[in-house]
């Protein structure tokens, strides 16, 4: 499919319009755009699909920056073509499955997407260009692609009989030697105490029992996992704690300082890691340790991917298993930092950066996450909706969100949190102004 420029600008449609495939305008350029879009609605064959020299593939003759979303179940996709590329009109754009090329100014370079991806080009609707943002359409997918490899998965590090090494994911400090577990058990919710009353019909059966596990034990939580501390020779001891609550009463400040003395720190870089449950039992959050096999040597993963790709894990385990969507992301202090509508959790986004000069522009992860091997980006990702609650921001809908059966809580050392926070506005001021908010709240992505 060909697409034949100068693009005009048009302005914003609604997206429920461009789904049932509105078009701009005829008229100037424009009504050559419009006659392309009819041969796609015609089922016209694409024009010009011969093979392209091989010097166009990759380097500096590469097309411009580009990014695809794609959405697995519903077989479709979004394409953006940035505006760094349409910077010399008029332009060629000519789409295949597997290709993209743009012709602009004598020059021409051309982009294979990713294996597995392939598009179909007469599927093309909803065509237009937002000024400072580049050409918008939406298509169908021949095949849906396979799924990347996620960045890390604690469930296949965590299973029994297996020797593995617990790190402190900041520093790669080890925090738990060499350990083989016989039984690597799920928990079952935070509140599920409050509910066996509704289960049995006698009292309960379980009011002065605990769930800790054994020495040979490890249990998994939603954000967590319990590990048996006892003859370990390597484990973290809780730092002295500074409390800023002098001029409260005496008994506030015991109560303080006995929160913060269950906390548990890596001994190098003061990271808090968990807390401790008992004498015998300590609590690590996902997010801040990290289990690797024994036979192997530490692998460092940046700290935003890491912290992405367990968050993200998170919320596509607890819509699956729960079906809940809406979360509130707590810190270890008790407050809401965060509220979280998972939207969908099928994504696969394609990201090109194009040339060096326009590296910054729109790149949905910053530059520690293009890859090394290519100028192209395949990732799983889950796209969400989110709104901030730092300094009593959304308040209101925040306590509405705490009281509400439907909405499940995380809780996250309250740094964490704020982490959290930054890699979604980061996300969020990466994408396109047009697609940077839903609904008043503000959208952003999460690779897995």
């Amino acid at each position: 499919m060909i697409f034949r420029g100068p693009f005009p600008p048009r302005p914003c449609r609604d997206s429920r319009r461009e789904g049932r495939g509105s078009h701009p305008g005829a008229g100037g350029s424009g009504s050559r755009l419009q006659a392309a879009l009819c041969r796609a609605a015609a089922g016209l064959q694409p024009a010009d699909e011969r093979p392209l020299p091989a010097g166009f593939m990759g380097g500096r003759g590469m097309a411009g920056p580009f990014l695809l979303e794609v959405r697995r179940r519903t077989q479709s996709a979004l394409l953006l073509v940035r505006e760094a590329s349409l910077r010399s009109l008029p332009a060629d754009i000519s789409l295949a499955p597997a290709r993209l090329e743009l012709r602009s100014a004598g020059a021409c370079g051309a982009l294979e997407l990713p294996p597995g991806v392939s598009l179909a080009p007469g599927s093309c609707r909803g065509l237009r260009r937002l000024p400072g943002e580049g050409l918008h359409l939406r298509l169908r997918l021949r095949a849906a692609p396979g799924g990347a490899e996620l960045v890390y998965n604690l469930r296949e590090s965590l299973k029994p009989q297996k020797n593995c090494i617990f790190y402190c994911q900041s520093c790669g400090d080890v925090i738990v030697k060499e350990r083989k577990f016989l039984r690597v058990l799920p928990l079952p919710s935070e509140n599920w105490s409050a509910l066996v009353e509704e289960w049995c019909c006698h009292p309960n059966p379980f009011a002065k029992s605990t769930l800790h596990p054994q020495r040979d034990d490890c249990f998994l939580g939603d954000t967590f996992f319990l590990l048996n501390s006892g003859n370990e020779s390597h484990v973290p001891e809780p730092p002295i704690c500074f409390s800023e609550t002098s001029h409260h009463a005496s008994q506030n400040e015991s109560t303080l300082k006995s929160k913060e003395n269950t906390r548990v720190f890596c001994k190098r870089c003061k990271t808090m890691l968990g807390e401790t449950i008992s004498s015998d039992t300590i609590k690590y959050y996902v997010t801040e340790v990290i289990v690797q096999p024994s036979e192997g040597s530490f692998k460092t993963i940046p700290r935003s991917q890491f912290v992405q790709s367990m968050v993200a894990q998170c919320l596509m385990e607890l819509s699956s298993a729960k079906s809940t969507f809406r979360f509130t992301i707590k810190g270890d202090d008790g407050k809401i930092y965060i509220l979280i509508w998972l939207l969908n959790s099928d994504t696969l986004l394609v990201e090109s950066s194009g040339s060096s000069s326009s590296h910054n522009v729109f790149t949905l992860f910053g530059d520690i996450f293009m890859p090394n091997s290519g100028p192209v980006g395949t990732w799983n990702a889950v796209k969400v909706l989110y709104q901030p609650c730092i300094k009593s921001r959304n308040k209101d809908l925040a306590d509405a969100w705490e009281n509400d059966f439907g909405v499940h809580p995380l809780k996250f050392p309250s740094e964490t949190c704020l982490e959290l926070l930054l890699i979604l506005g980061l996300s969020t001021t990466s994408l396109p102004p047009s697609l940077q908010c839903m609904n008043s709240f503000q959208v952003a992505f999460l690779k897995m």
